[in-house]
């Protein structure tokens, strides 16, 4: 496993992280602890450095199957960014200094730690990011000792703008993917120039761009990718990129048309997203071990051609961006 740098000013990551919803039991079928313990072992025997994971997901659930991993792990250090901001306590108008150092000492609580590695905002409203006070308190934080550095995930580019006018702002996490291109132009660059670490959610679509999907494919009731495939419950582009799932399918089938010799989909979808230098680690999700050793393979695949990037851009430009649903 390769590493990376967050940020200018930040710390080394694993290329690949480990995306920790799914162990948090929210938006599909939960795993039991055992598994989730599982996972999180897994993950750190492939190399990867580096948990994300939210106070909300779960209701903490994830931060707490964390701390209790670390309780026994004894293997080179891991870093965990954890995220603020979507509580029904502070979600959509309620956020105050008081809420967010409740909030962070609570995931200090539960992960163990005495100060946080990292605490994004958890896609707040643009127009609490607009008004920046948010920022000043995390900056406040910092300075006592109770995080270590702050960033935020966001669902836009012009959120993403915002941020990086924000002093101090060590990372952005977007969902970038071969379906959502537009910030190669639009942030990646700015995000570069700034110093700030970018982290990819999202990096497979909802699994799309594992290449298993199809229009047989079912999904549970309580999965996000059954009950907001059309951005009834949250962000539409939170599930399959916003894309339509028909077309999503049909989209990824012919993707698989350009695979070099020997790769899979899922593959060659995370190494193009490791060819752009402004990105440090992607996170994608796992709710089995099995996945675990799929995904981590990504940072041993060599830069694909210039050729195939140039074939990927036009695919999307041609073929997929118009398509794309919901704030991007």
């Amino acid at each position: 496993m390769k590493t990376r740098m967050l940020g200018s000013k930040g710390f080394e990551v694993s290329e690949i992280g480990l995306g920790c919803w799914q162990i948090g039991a929210d938006w599909g079928q939960g795993v039991n602890r055992e598994i989730a313990l599982e996972i999180l072992t897994t993950a750190a025997g492939q190399g990867v450095r580096f948990f994300d994971t939210a106070d909300v997901y779960g209701s903490g659930r994830s931060e707490d199957l964390i701390g209790q991993f670390f309780k026994h792990y004894e293997g080179p250090e891991i870093r965990v960014a954890t995220k603020f901001g979507r509580g029904a306590d502070v979600y959509p108008d309620g956020y105050c200094e008081d809420a967010l150092r409740r909030g962070v000492d609570a995931s200090r609580e539960r992960l163990g730690v005495e100060a946080l590695d990292l605490v994004q905002l958890h896609c707040i409203p643009t127009e609490v990011m607009r008004q920046g006070e948010i920022f000043d308190w995390l900056r406040k934080l910092q300075q006592e000792g109770a995080i270590r550095h702050f960033g935020a995930s966001v669902e836009t580019v012009e959120e993403g703008l915002l941020c990086l006018e924000q002093e101090g702002l060590l990372s952005l996490q977007v969902i970038f993917n071969l379906f959502r291109q537009k910030l190669v132009s639009e942030l990646l660059p700015q995000a570069e120039a700034k110093g700030v670490g970018i982290i990819v959610r999202l990096p497979l679509a909802s699994g799309l761009l594992s290449g298993r999907y199809t229009l047989e494919t079912e999904f549970a009731e309580g999965d996000h990718r059954n009950f907001n495939r059309d951005g009834a419950a949250f962000n539409v582009g939170e599930t399959f990129a916003g894309l339509p799932y028909e077309k999503g399918v049909e989209l990824a089938d012919r993707l698989k048309e350009m695979l070099p010799e020997g790769m899979t989909l899922a593959k060659m979808a995370q190494r193009w997203i490791l060819d752009h230098p402004a990105v440090s680690t992607i996170i994608p999700g796992a709710s089995a071990p099995d996945q675990i050793l799929r995904n981590a393979g990504a940072s041993d695949v060599a830069p694909l051609p210039k050729a195939l990037h140039d074939e990927l851009t036009a695919f999307y430009e041609a073929e997929v961006k118009d398509h794309i649903r919901g704030a991007y």
